[in-house]
């Protein structure tokens, strides 16, 4: 049975790699330290003999007994409101934390992929984003924390793959959403559709006219699968290239929910990208992966699972100040 590490196992994308590793016969080793994740989201994995949590912080020494083939690394605050609230471990996450884990790889003999990000595109000036395009980020903006950590992210991995010879594998990962997302975690999807169940009026943060390209949780997975199984090195987009304006996303949420709330405006948060849309021309060339499930379908999925949230999470209000994001 092969042995796959996966850090961040307790939060949104992690849980569902646990999900898909033990699905292919895998023995999964879940490490999170609970930062922003939540051991809901993976109780139901711990009866089975294939699966066992350690509760760590990566940013220490990472020690795990016996072999390892696989590493991946999705350990990280992924909204901007959990990286603004603790931004030295965000950064500590994507250098000391990944710099660990690749000597851990080294150690181990054991493939690595990690999860890195959209944003290293920052506010893009090229339109889709391909993997070629170097990005327009401001390392000392609020959001350079998560941006220029996940950066240096993929600078480390490379260098140990270039001068160690670490088997390595680098995903950027576009705007994803699906069941066991945070109702409050900020992101415009949970947001928009928190504030429907709640009868509160839709924030937009900005004009709206601002562009998004929503997948669903079950393609990414597919996709970084593939990924950690193909042989290329470089980094791959995987994301859906569907675009939408946030204005129009808007009304979908308010026709989805059968709600009539009105859609108010907020100034637009500090170097928040206008323009967000994958180019997955190598994904489709090299992975023969593309997106299948459309924004309708993955929608209801989501809306179905939000609304079975009992109701103190629904009202439960952490994570839902945009204050100090927005100020300038």
């Amino acid at each position: 049975m092969k042995r796959v590490l996966i850090t961040g196992a307790a939060g949104f994308l992690g849980s569902h790699l646990c999900d898909r590793f033990i699905k292919e016969g895998y023995y999964v080793i879940g490490m999170d330290n609970l930062i922003t994740g939540n051991l809901e989201n993976i109780e139901h994995l711990f009866k089975l003999e294939n699966f066992e949590f350690c509760h760590h912080d990566v940013s220490n020494f990472v020690h795990v007994s016996g072999d390892l083939d696989y590493i991946l690394h999705f350990a990280s605050p992924a909204s901007p409101i959990d990286y603004l609230k603790i931004p030295i471990q965000t950064l500590k996450v994507g250098s000391l934390g990944t710099h660990n884990l690749l000597g851990l790889a080294k150690a181990k003999n054991a493939r690595m992929l990690i999860a890195s990000t959209s944003e290293v595109y920052g506010d893009p000036d090229v339109h889709p984003q391909p993997e070629e395009y170097y990005g327009n980020v401001n390392p000392v903006g609020p959001r350079g924390v998560y941006d220029e950590a996940k950066r240096f992210q993929e600078a480390i991995t490379m260098a140990y793959h270039t001068y160690h010879g670490v088997e390595t594998r680098i995903v950027r990962i576009f705007n994803t959403y699906g069941p066991r997302m945070r109702l409050n975690d900020g992101r415009v999807l949970p947001a928009f559709i928190g504030q429907a169940l709640r009868g509160e009026d839709l924030t937009i943060f900005g004009d709206g006219t601002q562009t998004r390209s929503f997948c669903y949780v079950d393609d990414l997975i597919e996709g970084i699968y593939r990924l950690l199984h193909s042989d290329y090195e470089q980094p791959v987009n995987i994301g859906n290239p569907d675009e939408i304006t946030i204005g129009d996303f808007a009304e979908e949420i308010i026709k989805l929910t059968g709600t009539n709330q009105k859609v108010v405006y907020q100034p637009l948060p500090v170097n928040d990208p206008l323009q967000r849309q994958p180019d997955i021309t190598k994904a489709r060339a090299i992975l023969n992966w593309e997106p299948k499930i459309n924004r309708a379908e993955g929608l209801k999925i989501t809306y179905e699972y939000f609304k079975s949230l009992p109701e103190e999470k629904l009202f439960k209000k952490e994570h839902n100040d945009f204050e100090g994001y927005i100020k300038k």
